[in-house]
């Protein structure tokens, strides 16, 4: 896997995102496989929300300047 990009896994209910929906949470914070910590825009998963919520695990990857290149749920 390239330095920058990361796997992490989410569950996170319907009620829940929809905080980060309405804009009372801007970003997700989350522990990735290796321990590191990754902190990105809650808009970035807005794709991915089911009926009940955001479950799964998922690969993020960034240019050298930490700029987000691409989200998927693998």
């Amino acid at each position: 896997m390239p330095p920058h990009t990361m796997r992490f896994m989410l569950n996170i209910s319907a009620e829940k995102y929809q905080r980060y929906y309405q804009g009372s949470a801007k970003f997700v914070r989350v522990t990735a496989e290796d321990g590191r910590s990754l902190k990105f825009p809650a808009k970035e998963l807005q794709r991915f929300v089911t009926h009940s919520g955001i479950q799964g695990r998922f690969e993020i990857s960034f240019d050298e300047q930490f700029k987000l290149q691409q989200l998927r749920r693998i």
